[in-house]
């Protein structure tokens, strides 16, 4: 059974669940045409490292619609830090809509990179992820699971 902690170093494990950064999610339309929102709110899936993101009327959006139509999708968390440090995480991979009380958007990392992470703000780590199956996997975390929200998000999304 694929677990968090092995799909993530420790150092992108800290950057998701302590920084808690803007994330930036990219889908494309059924017409090819790229779509790109930020997110302030997003968990991750303590069983697959699947990341997880929920919201008001989530369904009635454009990127439910293209993960739908799609199956894909990326998503960048990113900060920087002073003077000039920019640090990061981009997902890309499989991604799912699922329906219910709680309707979640879950992307299944295929490929990481990251960047800045490190104490000297220049180690750069790409990868490919193995992933598999995980019975029950499809169901959204509890709210007791890891859940990141970043600062605009606790400020009210400004």
């Amino acid at each position: 059974m694929m677990r968090a902690t092995a799909v993530y170093t420790a150092a992108e494990r800290a950057y998701l669940s302590e920084v808690h950064p803007m994330a930036h999610l990219a889908t494309v339309g059924a017409d090819g045409t790229p779509h790109v929102m930020p997110l302030g709110m997003y968990g991750i899936d303590e069983t697959t490292g699947a990341i997880l993101t929920t919201g008001d009327d989530l369904p009635a959006t454009k990127k439910w619609r293209d993960i739908r139509g799609s199956g894909r999708a990326a998503i960048v968390f990113d900060d920087v830090l002073p003077p000039f440090r920019p640090r990061g995480i981009e997902i890309r991979g499989r991604a799912e809509v699922v329906d219910g009380a709680r309707p979640t958007i879950r992307i299944t990392p295929e490929r990481i990179v990251a960047w800045g992470l490190d104490d000297t703000g220049t180690l750069r780590n790409a990868r490919s992820v193995e992933t598999q199956a995980v019975p029950g996997a499809s169901e959204p975390p509890s709210p007791g699971g890891t859940v990141g929200t970043t600062r605009s998000a606790q400020r009210g999304m400004r």
